[in-house]
């Protein structure tokens, strides 16, 4: 197989492998060193090299003739609004924009927190920043001013970059309260605070403080990309779901992005003028990778779409998106089709649509269940593949090739490693676990270029959290096996495995039970306390738009399947239909916060779930 030389040259010979895949982006000074180790296995990509982010994801493509392509497309269904960029345009916003953060004195090594929805102004703020040197945080708009504020104490930020509203399906947001109220409660205070104004909500500026976006650039000069070094920070993003201190996540500019450009190959099989629909948002790390960067600076045209994948009107809206733009490539998380797949399970909305432009579906931020693979790979006919990565990471780590060459893909796999991640799956006492047997998914140092350099401002956390638990090892802190053909299955975080009654089981093997029966759309299950076996696994479910089973009946067979397919043993207490469940912004369900309401314990609300009203319910459902 091409993937197996490929991968094998990567580990063996990992400078070699790098020098030639960072030959693929435009450097100001290619890098003499590739690789420079620390004693703890850790260290620093292409060390002497110099570049700007801004210049390869924007300048190059000038310098390449694909000034006219588009390369912005904003697909707005709240607010019934479209609007392309071509790379000429967007180049020239960009240096304007940059022009304006310098005139307010923000220079290179300055950090810049963005809080914006998703518009085209979040974006170019992004990339301004890069252009100067700068380092933005993004922080995902529609946080809780506290949740703000602390990342304003930790990062510091010299200027604040925000709207004056977002849109959550039909309601509009004011965010420049939000804001105000974090600058008042944070004690690093900003020096400005730069509003673009949108028309469904104008916001207050207070004087002295706030300036208008429209005003400063109408003012302000373009300004080239600057020269930064290769390990120079590029951006600061915390981790969704943090509490206390926050964790923030530091990627460097050159190994950043080298892996960008290998990965939209690589693991996407994109090429210079496909157009690349990441459904994310700018706020999480998918949408810094495959919203802004990674398809820019290779010659592809990206979506951003400020939208939810149902009820915005309704669940044909990403086949909508894919034939107005002819997506070629779509990418999101697993959660976003269980809606669809809930609120039209027959795929009806789907026949609306001319989709031929779209070539494969790539899935990722959570397990892949096997029913929303095989209901997504019935329905378009379409390579569906699962791939698995972290913020930390920055792309994925585990894939299938398909830049190489596709391989057969496994329901409930996320493929092969990467090439430039050797993982490996270790027992609880950091040994090799045999195939088949699940253990702790740990990657074998150094990390490959693009992943997290370390924490902002807290070295020793990033120390103590990744690389001391293992010695030798990035500890990844999710659990998983590699089965005799080398795939890879990642079955969820290490603490959703239970112990009931000194067995460990697997939450991520009876959900994929649950989620084959019929009837249900989604699913998740956690382990309660039980004072006989310790924990006790109950099921989370919802049902599908049309099902006509009674709930009663339901739970009954839910039990019956996972006894019958895991055995007595996984002893399934309950399977409770609910309304809804528990989620963060980014889709991915609170199992810790669903485990405390079962056990009776005080939780705290996390600033990133969707609605907290539905804690509420969850937790009458248990009493």
């Amino acid at each position: 197989m091409i993937y197996h030389s490929e991968f094998k040259r990567s580990i063996e010979r990992p400078k070699e492998f790098w020098r030639q895949q960072a030959k693929l982006i435009d450097w100001m000074q290619f890098p003499e060193t590739i690789w420079e180790a620390n004693d703890n296995g850790h260290g620093r990509w292409f060390p002497d090299g110099v570049l700007n982010s801004s210049d390869l994801a924007l300048d190059a493509n000038l310098r390449a003739g694909r000034g006219s392509q588009t390369a912005l497309i904003y697909d707005s269904p709240v607010t019934n609004c479209q609007q392309s960029y071509t790379f000429q345009q967007l180049t020239e916003e960009v240096a304007v924009f940059a022009g304006a953060l310098n005139r307010q004195g923000i220079a290179k090594g300055d950090r810049v927190l963005i809080y914006m929805p998703m518009i085209p102004q979040a974006v170019i703020a992004m990339l301004a920043c890069a252009r100067i040197g700068a380092i933005h945080s993004v922080v995902f708009g529609g946080f809780a001013p506290h949740e703000v504020a602390v990342r304003i104490d930790d990062a510091q930020p010299k200027a604040i970059v925000t709207a004056s509203c977002g849109i959550e399906t039909d309601k509009v947001l004011p965010y420049k309260p939000l804001v105000d109220s974090a600058i008042d409660q944070a004690c690093h205070k900003p020096a400005c605070c730069i509003v673009f104004q949108r028309p469904q909500a104008r916001a207050e500026l207070k004087p002295d403080r706030d300036l208008d976006w429209n005003e400063l650039v109408a003012n302000a000069e373009p300004l080239a990309p600057v020269p930064v070094q290769a390990t120079d920070p590029l951006y600061i993003l915390y981790t969704s779901g943090t509490t206390g201190k926050p964790k923030g996540v530091v990627r460097d500019n050159g190994g950043h992005a080298v892996a960008m450009r290998y990965s939209m190959s690589m693991v996407y099989d994109a090429k210079p003028g496909d157009v690349f629909w990441a459904a994310s948002d700018v706020g999480w790390v998918v949408g810094h990778s495959y919203i802004v960067y990674a398809p820019l600076i290779s010659g592809c045209t990206t979506v951003l779409y400020e939208g939810k994948p149902v009820r915005t009107p309704d669940a044909g809206a990403f086949w909508r998106v894919c034939q107005d733009h002819g997506v070629n490539l779509l990418f999101t998380a697993p959660t976003a089709f269980r809606a669809v797949r809930k609120e039209d399970p027959e795929a009806d909305l789907l026949r609306k649509y001319n989709i031929s432009s779209l070539r494969r579906i790539f899935l990722a931020g959570e397990r892949l269940d096997p029913p929303t693979y095989e209901w997504l790979s019935e329905q378009t006919h379409l390579p569906i593949l699962d791939h698995w990565w972290q913020t930390e990471t920055g792309w994925a780590i585990c894939c299938n090739p398909v830049g190489l060459e596709m391989v057969t893909p496994k329901p409930g796999s996320a493929t092969f490693p990467t090439p430039g991640f050797d993982v490996q799956i270790l027992d609880s006492q950091g040994h090799v676990a045999d195939t088949g047997v699940q253990g702790q998914v740990a990657i074998r140092l150094p990390l490959p270029p693009g992943c997290l350099t370390t924490i902002w401002g807290d070295d020793d956390r990033f120390q103590n959290t990744y690389l001391a638990p293992i010695p030798g090892y990035y500890s990844s802190g999710d659990g998983g096996y590699v089965d005799d053909e080398g795939y890879v299955f990642i079955m969820g975080r290490t603490d959703d495995v239970i112990n009931v009654a000194g067995h460990r089981l697997s939450t991520g093997e009876m959900e994929e039970i649950l989620a084959s029966h019929p009837a249900v759309a989604e699913c998740c299950v956690v382990g309660a306390h039980d004072n006989l076996k310790g924990q006790v696994p109950i099921g989370l479910v919802l049902v599908k738009d049309g099902a006509t089973i009674a709930h009663d009946e339901l739970e009954d067979e839910l039990v019956e399947m996972v006894r019958e397919r895991i055995g007595a043993i996984a002893c399934l207490k309950q399977a409770m239909v609910v309304e809804r469940l528990p989620k963060t912004r980014s889709g991915k369900i609170l199992r810790r916060v669903i485990r405390q309401i079962a056990d009776g314990e005080e939780y705290t609300i996390p600033s990133t779930i969707d609605d907290p009203a539905i804690l509420e319910e969850i937790r009458q459902q248990f009493s």
